[in-house]
């Protein structure tokens, strides 16, 4: 029999029902069909070297800033109530100042008054220094924004120590909280106590004649006292550097004082504003004043013989450089700026 069927392409094999010797060919033993879906493959862990490309690795979620700041302000809450933290003899507490008094304060130093700072290199990154600046604005407020230029903006952050005024620290709750963030009387002692002890130290001579001068006498300064800070640099052989701020007079522009007001509230004046007292609370809210703050370069003091500090004339003279130091800055920063809101 032949091996070929008549096919009507003619190239069609025919597989034989036999095998050699006319035994039947064994037939295949057919397979089984599983009801169950075949099992899901691992994909395998991929091999990480380092020629790897980062976009091969697999994605890790980074926690959000939410969950970041709620993680900081848990920690926080735990340290606060298990008591681990410090507080200097002045009653500094640096956990409460880096985390709820510095960050209260740079909305207004970042977005408000979009401060800008200059010659942050001629801030000591560490040692005593003692830093003098111009005041003014009717508030307080530059000497803020000096301590947080002076955290955020050096390349080494600092803690600025201010010396601030009696008044201060006699109104409820605000001396509790000054001393908290690091600041003291404005007295030679707590100024030679901190210096020495290599703090950097903040000073604003005028006082009140400079805070509360009328805005038709902006950026002119007044008289800088008797030079108690010059003899503290003095005794303690620390640099003076000389910080001109320009942006601050024009937050609330003082047109007016109500004398009678101020004597009553024991204050040094109480001021009218084009917004305050006319709109209320709502006065209270600064102009949004483009701000800049400028750090001279350094005066040394440890070039002068022991006792100098007692010498009036000497310490006249150098409290009359810092101060002409300062004018002379502030002109020229003025000069460059198109307006106040501006820069």
């Amino acid at each position: 029999m032949s091996s070929r069927r008549n096919d009507p392409m003619g190239e069609a094999d025919v597989i034989p029902l036999h095998g050699p010797g006319g035994r039947p060919r064994p037939r295949p033993t057919p397979r089984r069909r599983s009801l169950m879906p075949p099992p899901a493959e691992t994909p395998a862990e991929p091999i990480v070297t380092e020629q790897t490309p980062a976009a091969a690795l697999p994605a890790t979620t980074a926690p959000s800033e939410l969950e970041r700041t709620v993680t900081e302000v848990a920690a926080f809450l735990r340290r606060r109530l298990a008591g681990r933290y410090t507080v200097d003899e002045f009653g500094f507490d640096p956990d409460l100042n880096e985390n709820v008094i510095l960050p209260t304060l740079r909305p207004l130093y970042e977005r408000w008054f979009r401060v800008e700072t200059i010659g942050v290199e001629n801030v000591p990154a560490e040692g005593g220094a003692l830093l003098v600046a111009n005041h003014s604005g009717t508030l307080p407020l530059d000497a803020l924004m000096t301590v947080v230029a002076t955290h955020d903006d050096l390349p080494t952050p600092r803690n600025l120590r201010m010396l601030a005024a009696d008044l201060v620290f006699g109104l409820p709750g605000a001396g509790a909280l000054a001393r908290k963030a690091g600041h003291t009387l404005a007295c030679s002692p707590d100024a030679e106590a901190l210096l020495g002890d290599g703090e950097l130290v903040g000073v604003w001579p005028e006082g009140f004649k400079g805070i509360g001068k009328a805005y038709a006498d902006r950026y002119k300064l007044q008289r800088f006292g008797r030079g108690g800070f010059v003899s503290a640099a003095l005794r303690t052989g620390v640099p003076i550097i000389p910080c001109s701020i320009v942006g601050a007079e024009e937050i609330y522009p003082k047109i007016g004082d109500l004398g009678p007001i101020a004597r009553l509230l024991g204050v040094p004046y109480f001021p009218i504003t084009p917004t305050w007292p006319l709109l209320g609370p709502l006065g209270l809210v600064p102009l949004p004043s483009k701000w800049y703050i400028e750090f001279g370069e350094p005066i040394r003091t440890d070039e002068y013989e022991p006792g100098a500090a007692d010498d009036p004339m000497l310490v006249f003279n150098l409290t009359d450089q810092v101060r002409e130091n300062i004018q002379q800055t502030l002109y020229r920063l003025l000069s460059g700026r198109r307006n106040a809101f501006l820069g």
